[in-house]
């Protein structure tokens, strides 16, 4: 593998590591139903600290799947591109298939 085509496989590993954990999925999916929210309208949704909230976010905007915006003193959060909803459905799509094959297990 040339050092370009790593580059590319390095950067695809960024997101998906960025989106590989349950509060980080749940923020995109939130901000993806509701559109722009602020940090304290997140924290209160996850139900954790402020910190923790932060943490995950900075995460999210660090692998360029979310963006910020400063108004005053609140820090509001959108999704830069609402693409990342199909990776949902890819995902959900091989649950699906996962759930067929042991669903098959169990008749046979």
């Amino acid at each position: 593998m040339d050092a370009r085509t790593q580059a590319k496989y390095e950067a695809r590993a960024k997101i998906i590591k960025a989106m590989a954990h349950p509060t980080r999925l749940f923020i995109v999916d939130k901000l993806a139903q509701s559109g722009e929210q602020c940090v304290c309208e997140l924290t209160e949704m996850v139900g954790v600290d402020m910190s923790t909230v932060s943490r995950h976010l900075a995460m999210l905007k660090n692998a360029g799947i979310i963006e910020d915006q400063k108004r005053g003193a609140q820090v509001y959060y959108s999704l830069r591109v609402q693409c990342i909803m199909n990776f949902f459905e890819c995902v959900e799509s091989v649950m699906k298939s996962n759930a067929k094959d042991q669903q098959r297990l169990l008749v046979s």
